[in-house]
């Protein structure tokens, strides 16, 4: 016997639909309006939609909501469809168009004037708004509501004709002026807009409303479960109208859930749009932003937003995440996937006076520690090498177990060494480090003479690639939150520091775009897919390798 424990409120209502025969299958849409790149909220609702509609056997169709050609662009129809993709969700059958029911569309608008339930309005924008009423004052009839059928069905047919100015006209659904629903009271579903469409081109000079297209489309397209989130609630009552009046043998059903807020982001589009056009980031993928492009650029995995959202849950009440909570998914999913490799950023050189000048020899390290099958790499070990900055110091504190005169650390992979002096160039900053090596001391040779608390990795200086390494803080300033007090940002100055001289082991002297490593000490970095070229890698740092964060309980 099955049972609904552990499902969530959706699955339930699904469960029960099915049960009664309100509905035989399921199928679910994502309905995004081509109005800008997703973000991580996104992710929530493609990945919601389609879990359901794989869940239950049955479709889940990609639909692009283009009623609005004055904000629409291919360019983000494309970024969608590859944002939908990547995140692993398979949408039955060829992408769909709102645009593409146009004709229906309009059908459903003479039907609708037929049966008396729409009307041509001559008020303008500003009138239909004072005519409105409050929420506690209801609203006045349009002096335009009493026309006759054939009059509106003539005007209608002007408006599309282009008989008309742009915004003299709209055409109304006639509701009720009084309703508590300010949503009901005659909302306008058609207006003029002599604008070229990114999909019809100049066909149209008329364009649906959303709240009359959406759930024309949905019915066209089959849909039993239109999943939307909670700032749509008012809008289903004027959903159920429409797809009641229009007279859909099995009209779909609304249903909403809680959008998903992620702590210290920048998630609106009016926001994000302003720092790409003033060139603050570099694009709507900038890896600072949390796009869905942006958070594939910057190197997540579609299978660690996958887990953050299992984990996250679907629920009836907004609340906020804590980014760190989707870093944390994402070192998971990396954890036994990266290669491990030794890069270093801050490079000072190591000279091992006593290692013959112009030899190497290989050394043997594991590709990822945590995942044994991935199996052994070489590494040219030579007499110069480059070590981080930090991993010697002039003056030690106690307890700093790395290089300083006369202390002994191994390297990673390879030999003991013991510091032995330093150079300085004339600023007084250290530029050569010198220390001497011991043979009987090699990895993996057995010997137990005496032990070392440090270890520091490295990289061969003749035997290394250049690259560039991108580090990134949060684009917001965390300490004062998203927004200042009259609404522009806070930002953060050092959201992105560039690392142009950044030595790493030859490794991966072959990565290609997207591939993503372990920076031992470092970080996880991906190669960035847009700056990279065939003769200079760039890596953007994804994620540090700690947290403070700790998993919910």
């Amino acid at each position: 016997m099955e049972t609904n424990e552990g499902k969530n409120f959706i699955e339930r209502i699904i469960d029960e639909d099915l049960k009664n025969g309100t509905y035989t299958g399921v199928v679910t849409r994502f309905p995004p309006e081509p109005n800008g790149y997703l973000h991580v909220g996104h992710a929530k609702s493609i990945l919601l939609n389609y879990g359901l509609a794989k869940e239950y056997g049955g479709k889940f169709n990609l639909r692009f909501d283009d009623t609005n050609p004055t904000k629409e662009k291919v360019e983000f129809v494309d970024s969608i469809i590859k944002d939908v993709e990547w995140l692993g969700c398979h949408y039955d059958g060829e992408v769909k168009f709102a645009s593409n029911y146009y004709p229906q569309m309009y059908e459903a608008a003479i039907k609708l004037i037929k049966k008396g339930k729409a009307y041509v309005c001559d008020l303008s924008a500003e009138e239909i708004r004072a005519y409105r009423g409050t929420l506690t004052e209801p609203g006045k009839d349009s002096p335009y509501r009493n026309r006759s059928i054939e009059e509106n069905l003539r005007l209608f047919e002007g408006m599309k004709n282009g008989e008309f100015e742009d915004g003299s006209k709209v055409l109304r659904a006639k509701i009720d002026m009084a309703s508590p629903n300010i949503n009901m009271r005659d909302p306008v579903i058609y207006r003029i807009s002599r604008q070229t469409h990114h999909n019809t081109g100049d066909e149209w000079i008329i364009y649906p409303m959303y709240d009359f297209a959406h759930p024309i489309e949905d019915a066209i397209e089959g849909v039993t479960h239109s999943i939307c989130t909670l700032e749509f609630e008012d809008h289903r009552p004027l959903y159920d109208w429409v797809v009641r009046e229009l007279e859909y043998p099995q009209p779909p059903k609304q249903i909403e859930f809680a959008k998903m807020y992620l702590t210290n982001v920048i998630t609106g589009k009016r926001y994000i749009k302003r720092l790409v056009d003033e060139g603050i980031v570099d694009g709507w993928d900038d890896p600072r932003l949390v796009t869905i492009a942006a958070l594939r650029r910057r190197g997540f995995t579609p299978e660690s937003i996958q887990t953050f959202m299992n984990l996250v849950g679907v629920t009836k009440a907004n609340s906020s995440v804590d980014y760190q909570y989707l870093e944390h998914c994402l070192r998971e999913d990396l954890k036994p996937k990266a290669p491990r490799i030794m890069a270093v950023l801050d490079p000072i050189k190591l000279v091992i006076d006593n290692y013959p000048e112009g030899e190497y020899e290989l050394v043997e390290g594991s590709i990822n520690m945590d995942n044994p099958e991935a199996g052994k790499k070489q590494l040219p070990f030579e007499r110069e090498l480059w070590i981080e900055r930090e991993d010697f110091m002039e003056e030690p504190p106690k307890k700093y177990f790395r290089l300083f005169v006369g202390n002994e650390v191994r390297l990673m992979n390879a030999y003991f060494v013991k510091c032995t002096g330093f150079e300085k160039d004339e600023n007084g900053n250290v530029t050569v480090v010198h220390a001497t090596y011991d043979p009987e001391t090699k990895v993996g040779s057995g010997f137990t003479g005496r032990k070392v608390k440090g270890t520091i990795h490295w990289v061969p200086v003749h035997h290394c690639i250049e690259a560039t390494a991108r580090l990134y803080e949060n684009l917001v300033d965390e300490e004062k939150g998203v927004y200042n007090e009259d609404g522009s940002l806070n930002l953060n100055p050092n959201s992105l520091q560039v690392v142009e001289h950044c030595y790493i082991e030859p490794f991966a002297k072959d990565a290609k775009k997207q591939d993503k490593f372990q920076f031992v000490r470092n970080g996880y970095f991906c190669v960035d897919e847009k700056d990279t070229t065939e003769d200079r890698l760039v890596f953007n740092r994804i994620v540090s390798l700690k947290s403070s964060f700790k998993l919910p309980k």
